[in-house]
């Protein structure tokens, strides 16, 4: 066991450097990115060439089963050329995750005939599902599909009459994407619609929602035992549209640093020279690094706990839940503070830190990015009521 995950390090902190040094071509393609409003085919070529897309992805299949701070990190240094990438890929990437929690056709039906095939998703309940034999009649209209226009399946949110919340995975053939995505922000995620007018998804392709929270029960545990996949689904899943905003608040505080830096030509009674400058860095620098010692210490728990063949306690799970869903408001004031001060270029069209400015404000739109609920689920769970969010 020690050897395996010694390896697994190695491949980890190999992936992580190559992303680094492919950081100014990611960089460069920025405004690329923005203006197709959809990630350059380029980036998602070469993030999958390094293997980026199999890092969570069970080795039966050709992928990593690497740690998830590990990949998280790696979604952080993509995040701090363009947040729109790191966004897009990063969720595409985390579906190999989900899929191997399913039965294992519906694995062989996406990977049979590639490892590489790639997967998009939009969970919010909008199907309308019918209950046929051996399956579903299934069909709506969903939003926020990132990264669609490279994937060939898509993974949607339904409620199954009588019994609850289940994701129903679709290949491309049964749906359309319509182009809907224009957004203040994020313009590079391709977050387009996707619409189905009719299809049918056998049972074998569908995830409970109750599996992934009881964890125990998904039908993928069965072939990929690796101890990752007894990590619950959302606890993996709620991070990807929450971290790449730490990476943005990294390129926000080096382009603030860089602007102070510049304007203040040496004078020392002005930006690099004031005293409130030097807080405002300092409160960024401790902020961003709050987020991610935060997010360290929950996964390395969460991972000692399943390597250890333990269950995860509930309360933790909830305080998780909630963590994540405070790292966009965080991201907001770190940017806030900074782009608030950091000079009249900054406000014309095409300034980066206003860029980044922008896709944080975005990201707090994602259902997943709002605390309100999960505050108040994790006060009262510990105050002895009933867990109520069966999605942590």
């Amino acid at each position: 066991m020690a050897a395996n995950d010694a390896k697994k390090k190695e491949i980890a902190a190999k992936m992580l450097q190559s992303i680094i040094e492919m950081q100014p071509k990611i960089r460069e393609r920025a405004a690329q990115t923005k203006a197709d409003r959809k990630v350059v085919q380029a980036t998602v070529d070469e993030l999958q060439e390094i293997g980026f897309f199999l890092a969570l992805q069970p080795e039966r299949w050709g992928g990593y089963e690497l740690d998830p701070q590990d990949f998280f990190k790696m979604s952080i240094a993509i995040s701090e050329a363009c947040m729109s990438s790191a966004w897009a890929c990063g969720i595409i990437a985390v579906h190999a995750f989900q899929l191997a929690l399913m039965p294992d056709q519906a694995q062989k039906d996406v990977w049979g005939e590639s490892i590489h095939t790639r997967v998009s998703s939009s969970y919010a309940p909008m199907g309308k599902v019918e209950v046929v034999e051996g399956g579903f009649n299934f069909s709506g209209r969903w939003g926020w599909s990132s990264g669609s226009d490279h994937c060939t399946w898509v993974l949607l949110g339904g409620i199954i009459p009588g019994e609850g919340y289940r994701t129903f995975l679709v290949p491309k053939g049964d749906y359309v994407i319509e182009d809907t995505w224009n957004a203040m922000g994020l313009q590079g995620t391709g977050s387009n619609d996707i619409v189905i007018e009719g299809c049918f998804v056998p049972e074998h392709r569908t995830h409970k929602q109750m599996d992934g929270f009881l964890v125990n029960t998904n039908p993928g545990l069965a072939e990929n035992t690796a101890p990752l996949y007894r990590v619950p689904w959302a606890q993996i899943f709620i991070r990807t549209v929450c971290t790449p905003a730490i990476g943005a608040c990294k390129a926000a505080l080096e382009l603030y640093k860089q602007a102070v830096t510049g304007s203040a030509s040496g004078d020392p009674t002005k930006l690099a020279g004031d005293i409130a400058t030097h807080e405002r860095v300092a409160k960024a620098v401790n902020a961003i690094d709050e987020l991610e010692v935060v997010m360290q210490r929950n996964y390395e728990h969460i991972m000692a706990c399943v390597n250890a063949g333990e269950e995860i306690p509930l309360n933790d799970r909830v305080k998780y839940r909630y963590q994540a869903s405070l790292v966009i408001e965080k991201s907001i004031n770190i940017i806030d503070s900074l782009f608030e001060v950091a000079g009249g270029r900054s406000v014309f069209i095409g300034s980066e830190i206003q860029q980044r400015f922008l896709d944080v404000h975005t990201a707090r739109a994602h259902v997943a990015n709002n605390p309100v609920g999960f505050a108040r689920n994790l006060g009262a769970v510990n105050l002895g009521m009933d867990n109520q969010d069966f999605f942590l």
